[in-house]
């Protein structure tokens, strides 16, 4: 179990998660529907399935990359922890168990699972013939508040889609940011990427429009919705967080670019979505 954890980097669920319960509860705010355990239930099932077949498949079709990439080679499958068969094996189950679960939820959902699939898996391809994958990986994620609010509703809205593009913006902006550290690697191989593309410092600039992006989809709710004060300081702390991960990161020295994708991001998604379920609570 450890092995597939590991496989699938669990702990970076982080990311996506906190947003899929802003738009579960977002719905419940700004909607007649009730809460439902089993649907919380079944949105958190979803995301974990999701996000496991994405990142196993993932690891599965860059195997031979991995291996060739001295930052990478240390990777389950390269270094030989999970046989690649077995991580295919685990990206269908995983597939299958995320159907099945959005068939419970209701026929919108289950209707719309393969599209959701589609988009998850077909960002692996991405890098092999387009700069854009980084936006791609970013729909991918985005899919989380549009998808918990139709667990809830079964019904599209605006308010969601400022979040979900919230997350396109702010996922692509520091997916560039974490792959400056294989732009050269890119090249070599004839990978696709905005930092091989553009160069280090014009990917930075990228990132930061990017996340500019990001911010004004997180304020733009406040114009559609009644929020608060809570909600407020979680666009605060969101916004000081991007800054701070811009500032640790240089065109010409990468040290920090762990802390920055990995730490500074998990806080910010983690502090957001508590301030705006504060925010719903206290309301």
């Amino acid at each position: 179990m450890k092995k597939y954890l590991s496989l699938v980097l669990f702990a970076h669920t982080i990311f996506a998660m906190p947003f899929a319960f802003i738009g579960f509860f977002l719905a419940l705010s700004t909607t007649e529907y009730q809460f439902d355990w089993m649907k919380l239930a079944f949105m958190i099932l979803c995301m974990v399935f999701a996000r496991n077949s994405a990142m196993a498949f993932n690891r599965y079709l860059d195997r031979n990359f991995d291996a060739k990439n001295p930052r990478t080679a240390i990777r389950d499958i390269p270094a030989g922890k999970i046989p690649a068969k077995n991580a295919l094996l685990f990206t269908i189950t995983n597939c299958v168990l995320f159907i099945f679960t959005t068939y419970f939820i209701n026929t919108l959902c289950f209707y719309l699972s393969p599209v959701a699939l589609a988009v998850v898996l077909g960002y692996s391809f991405t890098k092999r013939f387009t700069p854009l994958c980084h936006l791609i990986l970013g729909i991918g994620l985005g899919l989380a508040p549009i998808g918990a609010y139709l667990v809830v509703t079964g019904e599209f809205a605006l308010l969601p889609i400022f979040f979900s593009l919230a997350v396109v913006c702010w996922v692509s902006g520091f997916d560039i940011i974490y792959s400056l550290q294989d732009d050269e690697f890119d090249k070599q191989e004839k990978l696709f990427s905005i930092p091989a593309w553009l160069g280090r410092k014009r990917a930075l600039a990228v990132s930061s429009f990017l996340h500019v992006l990001s911010v004004i989809f997180v304020t733009l709710p406040m114009f559609y919705t009644t929020l608060g004060g809570f909600y407020i300081t979680g666009v605060v702390f969101f916004i000081l967080l991007l800054i701070y991960q811009h500032r640790l990161v240089k065109p010409d020295d990468l040290s920090k670019v762990g802390r920055a994708f990995g730490t500074t991001n998990g806080i910010a998604s983690v502090i957001f979505a508590v301030c705006f379920l504060l925010d719903i609570y206290f309301r």
